[in-house]
């Protein structure tokens, strides 16, 4: 994600034993003959949050109380879902490729009419007032003591840090009558009403603004505007802004003190779409995506879109979109929450650009959210999947799922992998940041710019964790001087130092943590069949947070592209009330959108058959060193990435220096490894999907 992350920020508590239990996406039910006998109620695992404890409980909420939920339905075959969304996607099974159309996957997965009246008859039996109705799920509204009474358990006040918190007193229960229709219950918790998303995409103007550390914070504050002479050794470092134009080692940052190396380069100047193209084979196999379509899903939407994507395509020497190219489903008379969701242009503008640039002449359909509250955003996946909108789906924002405040609503996770598995069924695939923020361990948020402070351990984001989607990791890509071909590339990881106010030095030396991709062993999930025999039981039993799995876990990321702050990439948009500009950004959601843009271009590649959820095919292909580039961070040419940045902050020059290649719990070595999953793709990498 560019260096915007998207976070829900509050969270309903799960007990990790009941986390642990969750498999392929499906929450596992405590008694798995209960979940066969149809006589049976089926608790709702994780419904009632850790911290609603009995020593916390301030008393019950008052039954006349207003309150609102959402109900998910099951649908009529969720394991056959499950089943046959694998075997469409596995190149080893006679059913690959054999996708549903969306009515025929509506008509087979979705919930029945019967269902629904079902549970409708359920909810208003207990005096709750169905407000919306889908396929997908019921919203409800009415008293506290209605909800109640529907679900068998008591809402009560919990004293906790940030202040009461209503929840249910204990785990909800669904009764026997419509306990195979109902997949979860979501909004049991205060807390759940204001989970929202972030993006992950960063400028590198903004991620230098949000530096957390304060010793880091007071040297730049400290260091002069430029280097100023000095007696013993003039410096001689440009008064303006100064990059690397022609690759990682091009311009030696003369007249800067001694850092990690000797004459360390500047920073190479952000890349563009063409440079990435050859970079990464798409311009040697002469395919634009032609013929695929790429839907990307952010949140609200600007004016300008696609006329600031055609001044920056013809701007580098790319074609604008073509007259129907570009789409846009948005519905500004329904955005909410504006002023705490923030502004998504600048991630907008990435992942539009990224995609066109990546793959020319795909189309583009842009989904704006109406909200980045995760019921919008969960409204915009299934959209794409009812409708059949596209064939790859890029999604740049992401959250941790373990959090001081609670964890993620067990809710959300089970009807986004349900939207996933109807995706999967149909031939759509989605693409996930990883998030810029490491192992998302409390260290990293600690000094890290795009991390979300609210962690308390090191683990995997949502959704990007799901094992039903592409999981996307961050690289650092060098180009070849002058020829700008691929040079070598390390796992996205920056150390940060700034110029001393003397300017003899660093500080610190070495640097703090500042950036870096994601990913890790995720304790949520089972190891999916794809990554067996890939993922090697040293990496896929021990989870991020250091538990110890009797059997393998799901690893992230599956593939990883370029998406460093520091080997940034240019993108060009208007910001509301301003001009037209251009500026570097980074994050994993740089490496999405990118993937998604592959992703097309390997559709045209196999003649326009779609390849809908890509991760068997991705690790089928593992360990070829023609279709994967194997990331170290160890280059066999020496180290790789030790730059000076000498660039405006805040309206001033300043000077820092970057350790690159120094992710923060992760490493990329030889093979799988969770900074950069199976690599980036190789030369052969489009080839490879040519029947």
């Amino acid at each position: 994600m560019p260096a915007a992350v998207r976070s829900r920020l509050s969270r309903i508590a799960v007990a990790a034993p009941a986390a642990a239990a969750l498999v392929l996406g499906t929450f596992a039910v405590a008694n798995p003959a209960m979940a066969a006998d149809q006589s049976v109620a089926k608790d709702l695992a994780g419904s009632s949050p850790a911290w609603a404890t009995p020593q916390a409980d301030a008393g019950a909420v008052p039954d006349g109380t207003p309150t609102t939920a959402r109900v998910y339905f099951a649908g009529q075959d969720p394991s056959g879902l499950a089943a046959f969304a694998q075997a469409v996607s596995d190149e080893n099974s006679p059913q690959y490729g054999k996708y549903l159309s969306a009515a025929d996957a509506k008509a087979k997965f979705d919930a029945s009419d019967a269902q629904v009246k079902a549970v409708t008859a359920w909810l208003t039996g207990a005096g709750l007032k169905v407000t919306t109705t889908t396929t997908h799920y019921l919203e409800v509204s009415g008293s506290t003591g209605a909800l109640a009474k529907a679900l068998g358990t008591e809402f009560h006040n919990f004293r906790t840090a940030s202040g009461l918190r209503k929840a249910p007193a204990k785990d909800a229960v669904v009764p026997a009558a419509v306990a195979d229709d109902v997949l979860a219950v979501g909004n049991l918790t205060d807390a759940a009403a204001t989970q929202k998303a972030t993006s992950d995409a960063v400028s590198v103007a903004a991620a230098e603004a949000k530096a957390q550390d304060a010793a880091t914070r007071a040297a730049r504050a400290a260091a002069p505007d430029v280097a100023a002479p000095d007696k013993k050794a003039p410096a001689t470092l440009p008064t303006v802004p100064t990059c690397s134009a022609d690759g990682y080692d091009s311009d030696i940052a003369k007249g800067a003190p001694a850092g990690y190396e000797k004459n360390e380069p500047f920073a190479p100047c952000a890349y563009v779409p063409s440079q990435l193209r050859k970079a990464y084979g798409v311009t040697d196999s002469k395919v634009s995506g032609k013929g695929a379509t790429v839907a990307i899903i952010d949140a609200y939407g600007f004016a300008s879109m696609q006329a600031d994507a055609n001044t920056f395509a013809t701007a580098h020497g790319d074609k604008p979109f073509a007259p129907g190219q570009y789409k846009e489903v948005v519905t500004p008379a329904q955005w909410n929450s504006q002023a705490d969701c923030g502004d998504w242009s600048g991630e907008e503008a990435l992942d539009v650009e990224m995609v066109h640039g990546l793959a020319p002449d795909a189309n583009v359909v842009y989904v704006g959210a109406n909200s980045c509250q995760d019921a919008d955003l969960d409204a915009a996946l299934a959209n794409i999947v009812d409708n059949h909108l596209a064939d790859v789906v890029s999604n740049s924002w992401g959250e941790i799922m373990h959090g001081k405040s609670g964890d993620l609503d067990p809710a959300v996770i089970a009807a986004d992998n349900q939207i996933f598995q109807l995706g999967a069924a149909e031939g759509i695939g989605f693409t996930v940041s990883a998030g810029d923020c490491g192992d998302n361990s409390p260290g990293a948020a600690a000094t890290g710019v795009n991390c979300q402070a609210d962690t308390n351990q090191a683990q995997a984001q949502w959704p990007s964790s799901s094992p039903w989607v592409t999981a996307v990791g961050g690289t650092a890509l060098e180009l070849m001087n002058k020829k700008g071909t691929y040079a070598d590339e390390v796992s996205m990881g920056d150390q940060r130092s700034v110029l001393s106010a003397d300017q003899k030095s660093w500080t610190p030396m070495p640097g703090a943590f500042y950036f870096g991709g994601g990913g890790g062993v995720s304790a949520d999930f089972a190891q999916p069949w794809y990554q067996k025999d890939v993922v090697p039981d040293s990496i896929s039993r021990v989870a991020a947070n250091g538990t110890k799995s009797a059997t393998p876990l799901r690893a992230t990321p599956d593939i990883a592209m370029s998406g460093d702050l520091v080997a940034s990439t240019l993108v060009g948009y208007t910001p509301a009330g301003g001009a037209y500009s251009e500026g570097g950004y980074g994050g994993t959601s740089v490496s999405s959108p990118e993937t998604a843009a592959m992703l097309a271009n390997a559709i045209q590649e196999r003649g326009g058959k779609a390849i809908g959820f890509a991760n068997p095919a991705l690790y089928n292909r593992a360990n070829n060193d023609r279709i994967f580039n194997d990331v170290d961070d160890n280059p066999n040419h020496g180290p790789l990435g030790n730059v000076v940045d000498l660039g405006m902050v805040g309206g001033s020059l300043k000077v820092r220096l970057y350790k690159i290649g120094s992710d923060y719990g992760l490493r990329a070595g030889e093979g799988y490894d969770t900074a950069t999953g199976l690599g980036s793709p190789g030369l052969g990498f489009l080839k490879s999907f040519k029947h």
